[in-house]
């Protein structure tokens, strides 16, 4: 009696092998059989006739390290076909902790990563110091997917260091040395990996860069020597220059080829493979061939480095339900307050529009959040409407700029007609990274790159500013069936970058394909349905906290571990995902 028969299915096993039909039997949580199961009874049996059946993907760059202490299915992820996730990218994160310190690590992930402060306040169920202690308390967790965690920078110098590593102050010698074995002793218990940024535009909300961002080369080299002592884990780095000038922010000190030397000197000394930002900016459009070029150049002579990129443009979205252009003007900021038709009902009439466009900004420095108001004006030239059918390589004609233009306006103030229009809800997105030759060009060239890996989709972040979680859903749409401005790619090819690729960086050796032995951790796909919905705002953060969450239809079943966790594309209600630990640790609680 198999727990799980899966008949007729179209098989994509992740592997990059041509599709196949074939049976599935599933015992105890493992793939137990696939070929004909024939005359075999089972506690369930599924006809997937007609339908795909892939392994569960698994997304390297999230934020979920608070959520995961309160919120049990793990959305927007678990809603497109991730069964594994990693967090604590950027170098932020929520251990190891001082206590009295939690409020300054909620500041700090709500400056970078804009989720909301009130609701990591009221949501987060704390009670570690060290982060073994903090993977102790996720351990506890029943989630809908499975999730790993890494050592993020920032809390760690702010940990060992307190103000003065808040600060970016130089660490002494003896500081460094207790980091490497703080990481060391982290990695050992389970963490899989380590995370800096080196970017001035992440900052918390006191506007101070993310602690290690000035980091000098001995401290890195002594985590990235603690790594190579643990024998596990990613060097993940959000390197100098690598998302662009931002207006109002400092410009980061490095250029992305000088940070290139100190990733191949990181890598080396840990032994160990490192993971890195790859974004194709507007400011330097040709930057990204020459990180190919180099990451290339690193994996010829042994050194594992692995560019991560954004499947679709990196997309920053604005409306008057989230940041806008006009949110730090005064007339605007009378308005705020109010409902949202009725406030887009007062911004049409004609003496309110022209107050409001007539104003100019508050200063960038009265709030973060007023600072966006100013780069998404500078971002006008590649805004685009986000309206259905979704289409995120639109033609240039589709702009909000090239619409001004040929309506002889302004393309602000045509910004602000669209924006008032209706109940105030429509969604407009800037596509900011990845689309500076105005189509896909740049992200073809990063999938047919062996040596790049998916990542970038910001799961559980930006709750208001980026919906890029369906990256996973993303890739198989546009890239395998709906591209009209260039080539698509076999859905084997797909599969195999967004659940094997990803799952073999981080050493989750038991997932990411279809093959006997390995978790059942697998989506069956209605391909000719599946797609996106259009962004939405909805308030069920802690604290009533909004974010933009973007639905998928023709996930008919996710499975992990072998319980089905969505049923017709909804929550089934299971639990049986939970914590990763790196290999050596899970192997010992295993024996134990």
């Amino acid at each position: 009696m198999h727990d799980l028969i899966i008949r007729n299915a179209h098989i994509v096993d992740g592997t990059g092998a041509r599709p196949f039909d074939a049976d599935l039997a599933i015992d105890g949580g493992h793939i137990a059989m696939i070929g004909k199961v024939a005359g075999e009874a089972a506690r369930e049996t599924i006809d997937a006739d007609g339908r795909m059946v892939t392994p569960g993907f698994v997304d390297i760059h999230t934020h979920y390290d608070g959520q995961a202490t309160w919120d049990t299915d793990m959305k927007p992820s678990s809603q497109h076909g991730v069964t594994t996730v990693v967090m604590g990218n950027c170098g932020v994160g929520f251990a190891p902790v001082r206590p009295g310190a939690e409020p300054w690590l909620i500041a700090l992930m709500e400056g970078v990563e804009d989720i909301p402060g009130a609701a990591l306040t009221e949501g987060m169920k704390w009670g570690w110091e060290s982060f073994p202690e903090y993977l102790d308390v996720l351990d506890q967790q029943k989630l809908a997917i499975d999730i790993a965690a890494q050592v993020p920078h920032g809390a760690l110098r702010g940990y060992v260091m307190g103000e003065r590593g808040a600060n970016n102050e130089p660490a002494t010698p003896e500081e460094i040395a207790v980091m490497g074995r703080l990481v060391r002793e982290a990695i050992e218990a389970g963490a899989v990996g380590f995370s800096t940024s080196r970017i001035m535009g992440h900052q918390g909300l006191d506007g101070r860069p993310v602690p290690g961002t000035l980091a000098r080369k001995d401290e890195l080299l002594a985590i990235a020597s603690g790594m190579r002592q643990a024998g596990k884990g990613v060097f993940e780095i959000i390197p100098s220059g690598t998302i662009g000038e931002l207006p109002g922010l400092t410009p980061d000190p490095y250029s992305v080829q000088e940070e290139m030397v100190w990733m191949r000197e990181f890598a080396a000394e840990s032994g160990r493979p490192l993971t890195f930002t790859l974004a194709q900016i507007h400011s330097d459009p040709r930057n990204y061939l020459d990180l190919l070029r180099l990451q290339d150049e690193a994996v010829a002579a042994g050194l594992p480095i692995h560019g991560q990129y954004n499947t679709r443009p990196g997309g920053v979205l604005t409306g008057l339900q989230s940041y806008h252009a006009f949110q730090a003007r005064a007339t605007y900021k009378a308005l705020a307050h109010l409902p949202l038709a009725q406030r887009a009902a007062e911004m049409r009439k004609p003496e309110v529009r022209s107050a409001i466009l007539s104003e100019p900004d508050i200063p960038a420095s009265a709030s973060i959040s007023d600072g966006f108001a100013l780069q998404i004006q500078n971002m006008i030239p590649y805004i685009y409407p986000l309206t259905a059918p979704l289409d995120y390589e639109p033609d240039i004609s589709r702009s909000i700029a090239a619409q001004a233009r040929a309506r002889g306006v302004d393309p602000l103030a045509h910004m602000y007609d669209l924006l008032v229009e209706g109940d105030g809800s429509a969604v407009f997105i800037a596509l900011a990274a990845n689309f500076a030759d105005n189509d896909h060009r740049a992200i073809e060239i990063m999938l047919r790159n062996p040596n790049a890996v998916p990542g970038l989709a910001d799961g559980g972040a930006h709750a208001r500013l980026i919906c890029d979680a369906s990256n996973s859903t993303y890739l198989l749409t546009h890239w395998a069936r709906d591209r009209r401005r260039g080539p698509k790619f076999p859905i084997e090819m797909l599969v195999k970058k967004q659940a094997s690729d990803t799952a073999r960086l981080y050493g989750f050796e038991d997932r990411g394909t279809l093959e006997v032995g390995k978790r059942a951790d697998l989506n069956i796909i209605d391909f000719d349905r599946l797609s996106i919905s259009a962004p939405r705002m909805v308030n069920d953060l802690p604290a009533g906290g909004a974010r933009y969450l973007q639905e998928s239809q023709g996930y008919d079943f996710t499975f992990v571990n072998g319980v089905a966790t969505r049923r017709d594309g909804e929550d089934s209600g299971a639990r049986p995902g939970g914590l990763v630990r790196s290999g050596a640790a899970a192997a010992r609680r295993k024996a134990a």
